[in-house]
């Protein structure tokens, strides 16, 4: 088992360095940045409002002036921080900060505009007086750019995590309460109207997108009953910001326990849905599989009651294909549900990851990407070794 944990973590190490090379270099790469936004605004505005000095500051806030390896191994590791002890590197040229500009012109009179070598190069000396992190392999994720400016981005994930494992923890917690025995009922009653009639929900609920059911939701839960003067659900957000009234169970004070409680059900039910209709229908096909096999014909046969056939020897083995959907549970529990939180405006980490995007928050943006990448990792681990828990014949060397 060590040997075997030994060599998982070295390949774990290789996937996330590749992965944030991957990511980190994509991110940079996406048109729309905040250079391109900030010359829209100059375009629309006129040179006399953005100057070339505002466009300078934008590339210095955002290292756009630092070369991309540079720029990485700062976020990374944290280096190049400034100039090496005694000197050494203090003129190394890492970076452009005024890009030199170089006119083509064509026959057909079309102008190009290169940009090629550096009127004003950025040294390893110029970097001395700039904040850069200690690198997230030391567990510093750097600064917020644009959400909360100046403020490190672990204080901006930590404000928003709990929220996150409010929601996916309770909507996870009962999907497998619930999924797990509809699944194994639906296989022992195969064909019954009970198995037609969770099938037909299951197939609805795994093939349209979760911002419809949860776009339903608000209309049906929270448009129509307050219309039709019935109790009525919240239509979004964690917190509300004024007391309210519900028919039949009176004011609501906004920040109370009710109140949380009340837009807490609609993305929790929403969320748990989605997940029963699917793994559901994955545990029934397991199932099935299972109870075809001999040895549990041979327990049938044996006078082994039925019970403990479907229990003990056919539902044990049957969960080893759904544990691995289980690998994914670590990255749920911290990334929670992007389009939902989106549609109920829940203040989670999925909404923190899209506002960070369209506002290119570079930092929050990457943090994310790699602690997701990380979990993912530690979740197939865990996988891997509840698989011998599950059945004792797989061992791992």
């Amino acid at each position: 088992m060590a040997g075997y944990l030994a060599r998982r973590f070295v390949q774990m190490f290789l996937v996330a360095l590749v992965a944030a090379i991957c990511a980190y270099g994509m991110l940079y790469l996406v048109p729309g940045g905040p250079i391109d936004q900030l010359l829209a605004e100059r375009q629309n505005a006129g040179p006399n409002r953005i100057t070339e000095a505002d466009i300078r500051r934008v590339r210095e806030r955002f290292e756009l002036d630092i070369y991309l390896p540079f720029r990485f191994t700062r976020w990374l590791i944290g280096w190049p921080a400034g100039p090496l002890p005694g000197g050494i590197g203090a003129n190394w040229q890492i970076g452009c900060a005024v890009p030199g500009q170089v006119r083509l012109r064509y026959p057909d009179g079309r102008v190009e505009v290169r940009e090629e070598g550096c009127e004003v190069p950025v040294t390893m000396a110029d970097l001395e007086g700039r904040t850069v992190s200690r690198g997230i392999v030391f567990g510093d994720f750097g600064i917020s750019q644009v959400m909360l400016r100046g403020r490190p981005v672990s204080d901006l994930i930590m404000t928003r995590l709990p929220y996150t494992l409010y929601l996916m923890g309770t909507s996870i917690l009962l999907s497998i309460l619930i999924a797990v025995p509809i699944g194994v009922y639906s296989a022992v009653r195969q064909y019954s109207r009970f198995d037609y009639i969770m099938t037909t929900i299951a197939f609805i609920g795994a093939s349209l997108p979760s911002f419809v059911f949860g776009i339903f939701a608000i209309l049906l839960f929270s448009v129509l009953a307050k219309n039709a003067g019935l109790p009525y659900l919240p239509p979004g957000d964690a917190v509300g910001v004024r007391d309210y009234t519900i028919p039949l169970i009176g004011t609501v004070q906004a920040g109370s326990f009710l109140d949380r409680f009340l837009r807490f059900l609609m993305p929790c039910g929403v969320l748990t849905f989605i997940n029963i209709a699917g793994w559901s229908r994955f545990v029934r096909g397991s199932m099935l599989e299972v109870l075809s096999l001999d040895y549990v014909r041979t327990a049938r046969a044996k006078g082994v009651a039925e019970r403990v056939v479907i229990l003990k020897h056919a539902l044990r083995n049957s969960l080893i294909p759904f544990v691995t959907l289980l690998a994914g549970i670590l990255v749920a529990l911290f990334s929670g549900a992007l389009i939902t939180e989106t549609v109920f405006n829940w203040p989670g980490i999925g909404r923190l990851f899209i506002d960070a995007l369209g506002r290119n928050d570079y930092n929050v943006v990457m943090a994310l990407l790699i602690i997701n990448v990380v979990l993912l990792l530690i979740g197939i681990l865990i996988t891997d070794i509840l698989y011998t828990v599950v059945d004792p014949r797989i061992r791992l060397t």
